[in-house]
């Protein structure tokens, strides 16, 4: 037998390499990350006080704005961490806790996505039975079924990972602990496990972008029917916005997972990384709320309940 030692800890490399450009990152990362938890905190918060916020849409909404602050929490402090310090060390435990709760928010965050675009299908092509289709009972399976393959697929993501042996260098030459940058340090033969984690990954991702294409298939054709010009011109806005956030997450998905280990460029797949971990996640208060007349309602009459709470109390 080899006499090897197994890696006990990892050492995390740094985002941006330049010295003169830490301070700035820093700071440009941390407002992008307060950012971040304030707006998909402040949805849930809304969603949660205004009773005529409680449809199906926003519930899905809600869970989706929690899922984009997990797993931005479980990402972006080890990104500032390591522009305070040269190499962040991180044990093997901390290791693959984070990859397993950024893992299972990721992959919540893609069926989460095509919940919605079902959503969408279910209001704009059947909107006369709308009501029975997105009963509550069937929205809280589909949440429920959300989390459970987000944690389900992350668990096999961490089994596939972590049944390899890592003797040859600890470094990883990522930001945080991602899938495909913890299997290149392997001593072990690999192929079985990149071929896992491409089947997994592309069984969720196609799956979910089946989904949604069918749903906005219809929903396309629904939008060409319609004989007023107002009425096309706000669906075909309202289904922009969504388009726009699968989009970019489905593009830095197929750059990260979907393609061979020997095409792989660790700085694109960091650049990739910062999209959907700390970018994405800022977006979609802005995407899915910010925009939408009822968020704006309801944030108004909560600044305006504030206002008379003070008032009162002086």
């Amino acid at each position: 037998m080899d006499n090897r030692t197994e890696a006990t800890q990892f050492i995390l490399i740094r985002l941006i390499n330049i010295s003169e450009l830490q301070i700035p990152f820093c700071i440009m990362f941390t407002l992008i990350y307060l950012t971040n938890m304030v707006g998909n905190l402040g949805i849930i918060l809304l969603i949660l006080m205004d009773s005529y916020l409680h449809t199906p849409i926003y519930y899905f909404l809600c869970n989706l704005s929690l899922v984009d602050s997990c797993y931005s929490l479980a990402v972006t402090p080890t990104v500032m961490a390591g522009f305070i310090t040269v190499d962040r060390v991180i044990s093997y435990n901390a290791h693959a806790s984070q990859m397993f709760f950024f893992a299972a928010f990721a992959t919540m965050e893609n069926f989460f996505l095509a919940s919605m675009a079902y959503d969408c299908y279910a209001a704009g092509c059947k909107h006369l039975h709308y009501t029975t289709t997105m009963r509550t009972s069937v929205c809280a399976r589909l949440i429920t079924g959300c989390y459970v393959c987000g944690f389900l697929s992350a668990s096999i993501h961490i089994g596939n990972t972590f049944r390899l042996s890592f003797c040859l260098s600890n470094v990883v030459h990522h930001f945080f602990c991602d899938v495909p940058a913890v299997m290149a340090l392997s001593c072990s033969d690999t192929h079985v496990s990149e071929l896992v984690l491409v089947y997994v990954a592309s069984f969720n991702v196609f799956f979910a972008l089946l989904i949604i294409l069918i749903s906005y298939a219809f929903i396309f054709i629904t939008i060409l029917k319609m004989h007023s010009y107002e009425e096309y011109q706000k669906a075909l806005s309202s289904c922009a916005s969504h388009v726009t956030a699968v989009s970019i997450f489905y593009a830095a998905v197929v750059i990260m997972y979907l393609q061979p280990s020997s095409s792989h460029s660790m700085d694109t797949d960091k650049t990739a990384s910062v999209f959907y971990t700390m970018i994405l996640p800022m977006q979609n208060p802005v995407v899915y709320s910010l925009r939408n007349k009822e968020v704006k309602r309801a944030f108004m009459k909560g600044l305006l309940e504030v206002k008379l709470s003070l008032g009162l109390g002086f």
